[in-house]
């Protein structure tokens, strides 16, 4: 299992959907609650935001690659979860 990183901004509506739907799907399945997921909100931590290549929230990483960027749909987030898994 490989922890996520989770870009975000407290503002973004995306964002707050793909939180929401992050949590849904933790509810589903209980082995997504087992995935370390590390959320950055780059307005609180930008010299951290600074060091990885992205454009849009929300973004997510795995091992240092960029797995998602941009508007999520539940569907892609359970794509990150499953690729975290492996």
């Amino acid at each position: 299992m490989r922890p996520v990183l989770f870009f975000m901004m407290k503002s973004c509506p995306y964002c707050k959907q793909a939180i929401n739907w992050m949590k849904e799907l933790e509810q589903e399945n209980p082995a997504y609650s087992d995935i370390e997921i590390k959320t950055i909100d780059e307005n609180l931590e930008p010299d951290v935001a600074d060091q990885y290549d992205y454009y849009y929230v929300p973004t997510y990483y795995i091992n240092g690659e960029k797995v998602h960027e941009g508007v999520a749909t539940k569907e892609k987030i359970k794509q990150v979860f499953d690729t975290a898994l492996l």
